[in-house]
């Protein structure tokens, strides 16, 4: 490879170290990337390439949600790396499938060299191969080894759970860590959780106990954690204003009457973020745990008081702007009153008189007709785009990448003749050689053309296929006659409503979104 070249050639080192890996010395991040600084520096060929870090500390490998991977991937789909290097496939990622499908379809697409030093892997070596069954059985090894821990973690803290040794770090509302670091009732706080039960067992109403919390300046729960600087939620949309959703929450929690509660919810996968509820009889219950916050008594005749305010699951009704309008002062969700004229409000302030959405609503009918005419405006101004340059843009990228690649096949002809001459020494091997690096340099210039253009023809059908796609639903908007659900799902995000019956459209396509909107 030519000077010039290398001068461009980008080497990506990505290291990535779990919280277990922590106990391993020679996985810490310094020794990992100094192994890889190494292999770099005894790669000759490479010499005075660009040279990368890509550093994750403290994520688990069973997934490619971390952000020094994230950016680094950015970088591949951009074609701004050339090589990938990592200490082995495990640093890389666990997951057999997902490594699989980068090392075996994306890598070869762009052109990157991949490297493992610790499995002796170098893509480079292999060509069109990705190192046989020794690679695969490396990848289910990293993926059993992980699954396998997550197993034995979990068990550890099983035993603990039934021995009453084991609480979760965060506290609910109304308590706090004492000492010792047992639960203890905060005096700040617990008294808020007794008035909420007081009046539930007492037989207000849901809407009755918010708008007292709200008179009385009582922080919800997330706002008093940011007051305290633990800024795990976002509060900026709290305006004081507890929830139904947390007040039941916190009405429905045995912790409040000394019993503590593990093991309600499971991961759904080892390194997956999504959890479910698991049945009741899987929970683990220690009654006594900790001081309780109020009496049983009390907590029952909440109970009995509180059963009045659920609601059977019923069939969903289906509309076509279901979980998609919002209001614009407050940001939450707007409730929609299936009336003999269904409406959208916001009820969220109903405790706030003075706040700018107290009461805000808005026809459903009028809101639907409003978004279709916006949507068919869009829908018009595509249906009449002139897309016939597009065909003949695509003419020429074609002819031109058919140009290279009659070049290049030209020039292996002449390598091919110019190694039969040396061997018919009909030339000198210095000869010989002076000429195969000239046409090597030149191959190498019209390769990284041809696989330019490659990538933008592709590009460029990918494009194609996006318009194509825009026409064919622009025509199924016109032909609709009135928003349906099928059309909100497909274009529409979300939508802001403001009083006065202002709206704000958040498109999902943003190839189909009107900037005059």
């Amino acid at each position: 490879m030519s000077r010039e070249n290398i001068a461009a050639y980008t080497i990506a080192l990505y290291v990535r170290l779990s919280s277990e890996d922590s106990k391993v010395d020679s996985l810490s991040i310094v020794n990992q990337l100094k192994a890889l600084h190494h292999y770099v520096d005894t790669m000759d060929e490479l010499a005075g390439a660009e040279v990368l870090e890509f550093v994750d500390n403290g994520y688990t490998g069973t997934n490619f949600e971390r952000p020094a991977m994230q950016e680094l991937l950015e970088m591949v789909r951009q074609s701004q790396v050339n090589c990938i290097i990592v200490k082995d496939f495990s640093r890389f990622g666990r997951n057999s499938i997902e490594v699989g499908y980068f090392m075996e379809r994306v890598f070869p697409i762009y052109g990157i060299r991949f490297i493992s030093l610790n499995d002796e892997y170098d893509s480079a070596k292999y060509h069109e191969d990705t190192g046989g069954i020794n690679v695969a059985f490396k990848y289910l090894i990293s993926e059993f080894y992980s699954r396998d821990l997550s197993v034995k973690y979990k068990s550890a803290k099983y035993v603990k759970m039934k021995a009453g040794e084991y609480q979760s770090v965060i506290c609910p509302y109304g308590y706090r860590k004492s000492v010792d670091g047992r639960m203890e009732p905060d005096e700040e706080t617990a008294p808020n959780v007794r008035l909420i039960f007081e009046m539930a067992a007492q037989g207000c109403k849901i809407q009755t106990i918010i708008e007292a919390l709200f008179e009385k300046s009582i922080l919800t729960p997330g706002e008093h954690k940011a007051s305290k600087g633990k800024n795990y939620h976002d509060v900026s949309r709290c305006c004081h204003i507890w929830s139904r959703a947390t007040v039941l929450r916190l009405l429905e929690d045995e912790r409040y009457i000394g019993t503590y509660i593990m093991r309600k919810r499971k991961v759904v996968d080892v390194g997956s973020r999504h959890v479910r509820k698991r049945d009741e009889s899987e929970w683990f219950k220690i009654p006594d745990h900790h001081p309780a916050i109020i009496e049983k008594e009390l907590f029952d005749r909440a109970q009995k008081n509180i059963r009045r305010f659920k609601c059977e699951k019923k069939n969903q009704a289906v509309y076509a702007l279901r979980q998609k309008v919002f209001c614009g002062c407050c940001q939450h969700a707007l409730t929609r009153r299936a009336n003999k004229e269904p409406f959208f409000g916001c009820f969220y302030t109903k405790a706030d008189q003075s706040a700018p959405c107290y009461g805000l609503h808005i026809p459903e009918k009028e809101l639907e007709s409003l978004l279709y005419e916006l949507i068919c405006k869009q829908a018009q101004i595509i249906l009449n785009m002139d897309d016939l340059s597009r065909l003949s843009d695509t003419e020429l990228q074609y002819a031109e990448l058919s140009e290279y690649e009659k070049r290049i096949a030209s020039l292996n002809t002449k390598k091919r003749q110019l190694y039969e001459d040396w061997l018919m020494q009909v030339i000198d091997k210095a000869t010989y050689l002076e000429r195969k690096t000239v046409l090597d340099e030149e191959l190498n210039r019209l390769t990284r053309i041809k696989s330019s253009l490659a990538a933008s023809v592709i590009q460029s059908k990918a494009n194609h296929l996006k318009q194509d796609n825009a026409r064919d639903l622009a025509e199924t908007v016109v032909n609709a006659g009135s928003l349906t659900p099928a059309l909100a799902e497909a274009l529409i995000e979300k939508v802001y409503v403001y009083p006065g019956n202002q709206v704000e459209i958040i498109w999902k396509t943003k190839d189909f979104c009107l900037e005059q909107a």
